[in-house]
């Protein structure tokens, strides 16, 4: 009788919890804009395809019940855990802080906003999670780290080229670009730095964590909110005047490009307090026109002083302290292209020009059944109706 009264009230217990799990998850649904969502969903089909409501169970399963050793990133938007999806997808899941009910609608706005993003150099949203107390937000897996990581690693086995560098400037001004001025409604990311750029197993960069990110109308030119970003790369204007504009992620990015050039963090506290910024030092280096100081010594190497001095001085300008004389995002990436367009171009026409001088030098060996004999291929080339004119074609 006992052991029936014990079985029973442990059934009733797990039936009560169950039950209360069950609201809670409902109230958390319906606070965090599940209802606008899904109605969002039923507006427009293909967003259906794009936008998937996970539940919590999912990502209990796939991040282990969220534990802390799936922790891959923390800061001030919230936590990231790693996290594999039952069909074997990998997935990064980002447990966003608490958000004002007040927000609910702009969020689920934004979130369906985000999941029609498609773009190489953007990390892919691919869903939510809204059964929990603060919504859960789940993106494509990015396997190889951040930006930062890779340009301050000074041991890394795979320390990035100029070329590389070069190649990722040009993908994130691309998507930068694209998402001020290719999309329905322009997107702000007001957070652009080198821990948000992450690149894939082949260096291809992707930007991450829209946290603070915003549309706007197409009407629109700037956006007035409290002061949010990450000091190194926050645009003085907007500090001032509390206005964003498209020219706030400029001045972001161009941070960004002076650490690709000189490998430096953008904030060192080992420098006096005028110089602790990394981008009032490049602007001071600019200034006296001592670039050289300043240049991370394999970019130096590696890179020419033409096309160095033509990406230090696109930064200086995204740099600019007046934002209406910074160029746009679209402006930077074309002229970030040409760049690494001639450097292509460059490599090609040095490349052609060393095959030919070891082709002309190099001895051919001839051999018959009765003698070995050699002779240099300039005969061969001036002398041979095989012979064609050096055509180099533009990469």
């Amino acid at each position: 009788m006992g052991l029936l009264l014990m079985s029973s009230t442990f059934w009733l217990y797990k039936f009560h919890k169950k039950r209360k799990d069950k609201k809670c998850k409902e109230k958390f649904f319906k606070r965090n804009g599940g209802l606008l969502l899904q109605q969002q969903i039923l507006t427009d089909q293909g967003i259906l395809e794009k936008t998937q409501l996970f539940t919590v169970k999912q990502l209990e399963k796939a991040t282990d019940n969220f534990n802390q050793s799936r922790i891959i990133g923390q800061g001030g938007q919230g936590t990231v855990y790693k996290g594999m999806l039952s069909e074997g997808k990998i997935v990064a899941i980002k447990k966003s802080k608490l958000i004002d009910e007040n927000q609910v609608n702009q969020f689920i706005n934004e979130v369906v906003m985000l999941s029609q993003i498609i773009h190489r150099n953007v990390v892919k949203l691919l869903g939510c999670c809204l059964e929990t107390e603060v919504p859960l937000l789940v993106y494509e897996f990015i396997f190889n780290g951040t930006l930062f990581d890779h340009i301050q690693d000074k041991t890394d086995e795979f320390p990035l080229s100029w070329n590389m560098r070069l190649r990722i400037a040009v993908e994130v001004a691309e998507a930068l670009a694209y998402l001020h001025s290719a999309t329905s409604f322009p997107i702000y990311h007001r957070d652009v730095k080198s821990t948000n750029i992450l690149l894939d197993e082949k260096y291809v960069a992707k930007i991450s964590d829209f946290g603070i990110s915003r549309s706007i109308a197409m009407d629109h030119t700037h956006l007035t909110t409290l002061v949010k970003g990450t000091f190194g790369y926050l645009d003085p204007e907007y500090f001032q005047s509390s206005q964003f504009t498209e020219k706030s992620d400029v001045y972001s990015f161009g941070v960004v490009l002076v650490e690709l050039l000189t490998g430096q963090k953008p904030i060192s506290s080992a420098k006096t307090e005028e110089e602790r910024g990394l981008a009032t030092r490049f602007l001071l280096c600019m200034e006296a026109e001592n670039l050289e100081k300043i240049l991370d010594p394999q970019v130096l190497e590696q890179g020419k002083r033409e096309e160095l001095t033509t990406v230090a001085k696109l930064a200086q300008r995204c740099l600019n302290l007046n934002g209406k004389k910074r160029p746009t995002m679209k402006e930077v990436a074309m002229e970030l292209e040409i760049v690494r367009m001639s450097q292509t171009h460059s490599t090609a026409c040095e490349t052609k020009y060393q095959d030919v001088q070891l082709h002309k030098s190099k001895a051919i060996l001839i051999s018959d059944d009765n003698y070995t004999w050699t002779r240099t291929s300039d005969n061969i080339i001036q002398s041979s109706s095989d012979a064609h004119p050096l055509k180099i074609r533009t990469v």
